[in-house]
């Protein structure tokens, strides 16, 4: 039994894709909020910073502008050289503006801007315009507002110090923010490569190697070997499988065993059957040949002082102890199979069919029969019971001849299939029904008299158990008409 707490295949593929999700959306989040960070700095620096600190340069320009444009106007009162100071004020409120938006979050530089802002106010009411309504160039508030001009200067120097320091923060940040980025991209790719590789090592682990232990072992029973145990291991679904196949696996060795058994029951069983018969045999045909020779003696030595029906008794007795004893010699023959004619060699069944040819020579001469024949093969089996194969199938192509036609019997084979090469005996006699192809072959099943046909009926019963002894099968061919045709296979030759 498997433990119910395993888990199955499918769960355990559920699981690590539900793993290799999570695993993903976690690094996805993770390289998101990194490429955002990154972003977020770098607006900061290219869209705030950077643009704050052209600012700061503009409106020290535009300070610097006033000053100049004020002093040439002192010492010229030409009016144009004013449109500076005109325009470095309007450039000044500009710039002022946009430095507001840009450095709103920036700790310390609204301050520095009120004081920019505040400083350039009180240095235009209380130097600019007063020296350009005065008309002495040599006014004292010269001096003085060249004073109060350089701590404007100075003002706007330190909002410029301010500025590159937010901007070297910003350009730090990025870096930091970019190094960080990197980072994590290589741990998330770490990530990645380390988890495919746990999974793949869990999964090799908990599924594929028990699966191919599972393989492997299935494929040995399959083999042949039987008595190689089939392992229950890995997840519950493969553990159950597993289980299933082992109990599969003892079953049938179990029931192998049993046919084991069965079959050497059999065997003795068949050769105490082959021994009796050919003992039986053997014993009764001396009683036989005795009632036999008796009975013609009585017939011999009283045939003028017995009547006809006497006479005919007396042939009864005759004709029914010469048949027992066909029968019994048959039988003899039959038990012989297998047995006695056992000499498995290379035959060569042209040869073989020359002897039974000539063996059954004046038989065909008194009939006329013509007896067609191709090279044929050399095939693995006993000569003796081969030859007896021929016999018993040219004897009964002869025998089962129309009386009004000249016996024609034409040998064939096909080529090797298999392993086994394919015979046949085709005759122009009167044939077989295809009803009867089951009975041809069973010992003592005749089809026709013994008045009009003599013999015992065993003929096929014997080529089948000759053929079959030989690996090989035998059959009625049913798609032949004019006459019959006997097919069977032998193996071939090495």
């Amino acid at each position: 039994m498997t433990d119910r707490r395993r888990l199955t295949s499918q769960r355990l593929f559920a699981l690590t894709i539900g793993a290799m999700t999570l695993l993903i959306a976690l690094g996805s989040w993770a390289g998101w909020a990194s490429l955002a960070d990154t972003t977020r700095v770098s607006d900061r620096l290219q869209q705030r910073i950077s643009p704050a600190a052209t600012a700061v340069v503009e409106l020290g320009a535009a300070l610097v502008d006033q000053e100049t444009s004020v002093r040439g106007y002192l010492l010229t009162r030409q009016a144009q050289f004013l449109d500076p100071y005109h325009a470095g004020r309007d450039t000044e409120r500009r710039t002022l503006a946009d430095l507001r938006r840009l450095l709103a979050d920036e700790k310390g530089a609204p301050a520095l801007l009120d004081r920019v802002e505040s400083g350039a106010a009180q240095w235009r009411q209380q130097y600019a315009e007063p020296l350009i309504a005065a008309t002495d160039p040599e006014s004292p508030l010269v001096g003085a507002g060249k004073a109060a001009f350089d701590a404007l200067r100075g003002d706007v120097g330190a909002l410029q110090q301010r500025v590159d320091r937010a901007r070297a923060d910003g350009r730090r940040a990025l870096e930091d923010s970019r190094h960080r980025r990197d980072t994590i991209f290589a741990v998330i790719v770490g990530g990645l490569l380390g988890g495919l590789l746990i999974l793949a090592l869990l999964l090799q682990r908990t599924v594929l190697r028990p699966l191919e232990r599972l393989q492997t072992a299935v494929r040995r029973v399959a083999d042949g070997e039987f008595e190689h145990r089939v392992p229950a291991g890995g997840p519950r679904d493969l553990a159950n499988l597993g289980a299933d196949v082992e109990a599969m696996r003892g079953r049938i060795v179990a029931a192998l065993a049993d046919s084991r058994d069965q079959q050497e029951q059999l065997r003795r069983s068949n050769s105490d059957l082959e021994q009796f018969a050919y003992v039986a045999s053997h014993d009764l045909q001396e009683p036989l040949r005795k009632i036999a020779s008796f009975c013609q003696m009585l017939q011999r030595r009283y045939s003028g002082q017995l009547d006809e029906r006497a006479q005919q008794y007396i042939a009864f007795a005759v004709d029914g102890a010469t048949r027992m004893q066909a029968l019994i010699n048959d039988l003899l023959a039959f038990s012989r199979v297998g047995r006695v004619y056992d000499n498995v060699t290379d035959v060569d069944l042209g040869a073989t069919l020359r002897r039974v040819r000539s063996d059954l020579a004046v038989r065909l001469e008194e009939v006329g029969a013509e007896i067609e024949a191709p090279e044929l093969p050399v095939v693995r089996g006993d000569s003796t019971l081969l030859a007896m194969l021929w016999q018993n199938l040219i004897s009964n192509a002869v025998k089962f001849r129309k009386p009004d036609l000249t016996p024609r019997i034409v040998i064939g084979v096909s080529p090797e299939e298999d392993g086994f090469s394919r015979f046949w005996v085709q005759d122009n006699g009167i044939g077989i029904e295809p009803q009867f192809e089951d009975k041809i072959f069973v010992i003592f099943q005749r089809l026709h008299p013994r008045d009009v046909y003599p013999g015992t009926g065993i003929g096929l019963a014997i080529c089948k158990r000759i053929v079959e002894h030989h690996g090989g099968r035998i059959w009625l061919d049913a798609d032949h008409n004019d006459g019959a045709r006997i097919c069977f296979t032998l193996p071939a030759a090495a």
